[in-house]
C-alpha cells in the first residue's frame, strides 16, 4: 500500500489591491475574477451586451442562453444593497473571454486533482471549511449586505451550513462504496470515477450556502470547479474563493467568473470543454441552458421553480399549521420551496386564518441587519415590480387581500409587505405561477375531500415540494404518496438532510443532488467486470 501524498503547503494569504478593493460591512471584497489561481479583470472591450439575461431569473440569475454580447467598455457593472440602494461595488463584467479562460483553467488543473486521492481532497474540503467558519462574521455581514437576508440568520444557520456542506461532501467521499456482486460467478465492482470541470450556476436568494451544496460534491468528487455567482450577490463568492486559495486549494481547481448570464453565463454553458453543468433557477433559463449543452451532450442537474402547496386538514393542529405558513415569508419570500398555495379544509378556516393573522400582525419588517426584523427586503427594485405586478392583477381579478397587499410605504425601497391574498381561482395566474416574494394565497377544499384536497395541490406544472399538516398518521402517509413534489414535509418544513436526494418534479427541475445522488451526478460510474478465469499462476 502506497503511502498517502504529502500535504501541500498552504497558499499563502491573498491581499487584493486597493483599486480593486470594495469594502463591504467592514470587509475588504477583491471585485475581480478568480482564474487559475490568480485575479484577473474584465479585459475592456468595446461595444455594448446585445442581451443581459439572468438578472430577472425568478430564483437567481442564471445564465441565459439568448444571443450572448460582448460586455461594454467598462468592463464592470455596480452592485447594490437591497437594503438602501446602496453602491456596494464596482464588479468585473466577464464575457467569452474570461469564460474560456477559466473552463481552459479548470481542464488544466483536472488531471492532477481527479488523481489527487480521495483521503487528501477530503481534507482540503475539511480545511475550507475551516476557513469559512473563522470568517463566519465577515460573511455573514457581506451576505446580508448583497443579498438582505437576516444577518442573525447568516450567523447563526446559513454560514455555518455553508461549512457543514464541505465536510459532509468529504467525509462522504470517504464512505462512498458499492457492494460487488457476481453475475455467474464474475465480480462486478462499481466506481466512481472523476468526470471533468463542471460550471456551477447559482441563485441570488442563498448565494453561498447554495453555491457551497454544489461546490462541495463537485470538488469531493474530484471535478474541477467554474463557479458563476448571480449578478445581484457576487461578493461572498469572492471570499469564498480567497478561503479556499488560503485553504490549499491548488490553482485551476475553483475559479469564479462574474457577470451577466448572455455575457458570461453562455459560454460557459456551451463550452465544449464543460462535462457537468449544475443549475439554481427558472425553467425558462434552464431550457436555454439544456439545449446549449446539447451540442457536446453535457449532464444537466436543474433545481428549478416550485408552486408548492400547505394542505391544512381539520385534524391538525390549527396553532402548528399557523406557524408553517407564517413560516413560508422567510427570506422575504424568496425560497423556492416555499409553500405558497395554503389549501384548507373548509371547517377549519376561520379558525386557522384567525391563528395566522395573529401571528403575522406581530412580524416586524426593517433592517435585516436588527435583530428585532423578521422579514427584510426583497433583493432588487425590478424584482419588487415584478412581485407587486402578480398582486396587482389578482386583486383586478377579483381576489382580496386578507393582509399586506402592496409595498411596505413606511420603508419604500424594496419593502414588500407579507401579504394573504383570498377569493382566488385555481386556474388564475397568482395559483399557478411563481412570484418569488412574500405572497401567499388561501383556498378551501370540502370537508372530508382528499381527493379534492390532492387535486389542488398537484394541479400547477410544478412538483418541488409539499408540505401537510394533519393529526392523523394514516392520512399522512395517504396523501404524501400522492402528493408530485420531490420533497414532502409533515407537520414540519425546511427539514433538510445532506444525505437525502433533493430535486424538483415535472417544470421544477432534472434530476436529484443529496447523498450518493450528488457523486452519481458530477461522477461518471464505471462498472468492472471481472472474470475467475484467465489469471497467470505465480509462485
Amino acid at each position: 500500500m502506497a503511502p498517502p501524498a504529502p500535504a501541500p503547503p498552504v497558499n499563502p494569504p491573498h491581499s487584493p489591491p486597493p483599486s480593486h478593493t470594495a469594502t463591504v460591512a467592514g470587509v475588504p471584497v477583491d471585485t475581480r475574477h478568480w482564474i487559475g489561481g490568480e485575479r484577473v479583470a474584465s479585459a475592456s472591450r468595446a461595444g455594448d451586451a446585445t442581451a443581459v439575461g439572468g438578472a430577472s431569473d425568478s430564483a437567481g440569475g442564471g445564465a441565459s442562453a439568448s444571443a450572448a454580447g460582448s460586455a461594454p467598455a467598462s468592463a464592470t457593472f455596480t452592485d447594490h444593497s437591497p437594503i438602501d440602494g446602496t453602491p456596494l461595488a464596482e464588479i468585473a463584467r466577464g464575457g467569452a473571454a474570461e469564460a474560456r479562460a477559466a473552463v481552459a483553467a479548470a481542464r488544466a488543473a483536472f488531471p492532477a486533482w481527479a488523481a489527487t486521492p480521495p483521503a487528501e481532497r477530503a481534507r482540503l474540503l475539511h480545511a475550507v471549511a475551516d476557513g469559512v467558519e473563522a470568517r463566519t462574521e465577515d460573511l455573514a455581514a457581506v451576505e446580508t449586505a448583497d443579498n438582505g437576508a437576516l444577518l442573525r440568520s447568516h450567523r447563526r444557520g446559513v454560514m455555518p451550513r455553508v461549512a457543514h456542506n464541505l465536510r459532509y461532501f468529504a467525509d462522504r467521499l470517504l464512505a462512498l462504496a458499492h457492494d460487488d456482486f457476481e453475475t455467474r460467478g464474475h465480480t462486478n465492482h462499481v466506481s466512481w470515477d472523476p468526470a471533468g470541470p463542471a460550471v456551477l450556476i447559482t441563485p441570488w436568494n442563498a448565494p453561498l450556502m447554495l453555491a457551497s451544496w454544489k461546490i462541495a460534491p463537485a470538488l469531493a468528487a474530484g471535478n474541477t470547479v467554474v463557479l458563476k455567482p448571480a449578478e445581484w450577490t457576487p461578493l461572498t463568492a469572492s471570499l469564498f474563493a480567497d478561503i479556499a486559495h488560503d485553504a490549499g486549494l491548488p490553482a485551476g481547481v475553483f475559479n469564479v467568473v462574474q457577470g451577466y448570464g448572455a455575457e458570461v453565463g453562455e459560454p460557459l454553458v456551451a463550452d465544449p470543454d464543460v462535462r457537468r453543468i449544475s443549475f439554481t433557477g427558472s425553467v425558462p433559463t434552464a431550457r436555454r441552458i439544456a439545449a446549449a449543452s446539447a451540442a457536446h451532450l453535457v449532464p444537466c442537474s436543474f433545481e428549478l421553480g416550485g408552486k408548492s402547496p400547505l394542505l391544512v386538514f381539520a385534524d391538525a393542529d390549527l396553532e402548528l399549521a399557523a406557524d408553517l405558513a407564517v413560516e413560508q415569508f422567510d427570506n422575504a419570500g424568496q425560497v423556492c420551496l416555499a409553500a405558497t398555495r395554503i389549501l384548507v379544509e373548509e371547517s377549519v378556516r376561520d379558525a386557522f386564518l384567525g391563528h395566522f393573522l395573529d401571528r403575522v400582525t406581530k412580524l416586524t419588517q426593517g433592517d435585516p441587519r436588527d435583530e428585532a426584523t423578521g422579514v427584510g427586503p426583497n433583493i432588487h427594485p425590478r424584482h419588487v415590480e415584478r412581485v407587486d405586478g402578480f398582486v396587482r392583477r389578482a386583486l383586478d381579478a377579483g381576489a382580496k387581500a386578507v393582509t399586506g397587499g402592496g409595498r411596505n410605504t413606511a420603508l419604500g425601497g424594496n419593502y414588500y409587505l407579507p401579504t394573504l391574498l383570498t377569493d382566488v381561482a385555481q386556474d388564475s395566474e397568482i395559483v399557478q405561477e411563481e412570484v418569488f416574494g412574500p405572497v401567499l394565497t388561501l383556498q378551501t377544499f370540502p370537508d372530508g375531500d382528499e381527493d379534492e384536497a390532492v387535486r389542488l395541490a398537484d394541479d400547477t406544472r410544478f412538483g418541488l415540494a409539499a408540505t401537510l399538516a394533519t393529526g392523523d398518521r394514516e392520512r399522512a402517509r395517504r396523501i404524501s404518496a400522492r402528493l408530485v413534489a420531490g420533497t414532502v414535509w409533515v407537520n414540519c418544513f425546511f427539514v433538510r438532510d445532506l444525505s437525502a436526494p433533493f430535486g424538483g418534479s415535472r417544470d421544477s427541475g432534472i434530476g436529484r443532488e443529496g447523498g450518493d445522488w450528488s457523486f452519481d451526478f458530477y461522477c461518471d460510474l464505471k462498472n468492472t467486470v471481472t472474470a475467475p478465469k484467465g489469471w497467470a499462476r505465480h509462485g
